[in-house]
């Protein structure tokens, strides 16, 4: 019996061992989980510094489309280039674009030629309206521009949604494609 016990023992240690060496190897890999994790803290702590730069909030998808479903007064903006919007955007999105490199001064150049009375006028004399910000995809920095921008033109209610349309299309929500 001892002869029995000890050979369970030793086959369960041998087994403990394999799994942790399989484990850690899995864990140690490039591409393995802890990498993925700090290129995730990365993208969190620079939408943070984003928002605080900005001031405005931040919307989900999910919230996004409950919003848009119960007919809530907004203004959503796609601030990808023209061809990009014409392609697919969120539906009843207008078109504004920005810059990816943050955009502290107004330089028409860099929205096509556009001004911010230009601006001002897509979002509409409401200050009080929410407005909803978004560009392609959580790396893309237009809608960052673009939000901060809407606050400091004075709205009040100014949302970037930084999963944009590819966060839209991946929760399967329809997209419009033309103007």
């Amino acid at each position: 019996m001892q002869k029995k016990k000890r050979n369970i023992l030793i086959s369960l240690f041998i087994i403990a061992v394999i799994a942790a060496g399989a484990a850690f190897a899995v864990l140690s890999t490039t591409g393995g989980i802890f990498e993925e994790e700090v290129e995730k803290e990365a993208m969190a702590v620079k939408i943070v510094g984003e928002v605080n730069r900005g001031d405005y909030d931040l919307v989900a998808t999910d919230t996004l489309k409950s919003w848009i479903d119960s007919g809530k007064e907004m203004v959503v903006v796609d601030t990808m280039p023209y061809d990009h919007y014409l392609k697919k955007h969120i539906p009843g999105a207008g078109q504004f674009v920005f810059p990816i490199p943050d955009m502290n001064t107004w330089d028409a150049s860099e929205t096509g030629g556009k001004t911010k009375a230009d601006y001002e006028a897509l979002l509409g004399p409401d200050k009080n309206k929410t407005i909803v910000i978004y560009c392609g995809f959580v790396k893309c920095t237009r809608s960052h521009n673009g939000a901060m921008w809407a606050k400091r033109l004075g709205y009040k209610n100014v949302y970037r949604h930084p999963g944009g349309i590819y966060a839209w299309q991946g929760a399967g929500y329809p997209v419009e494609s033309g103007k």
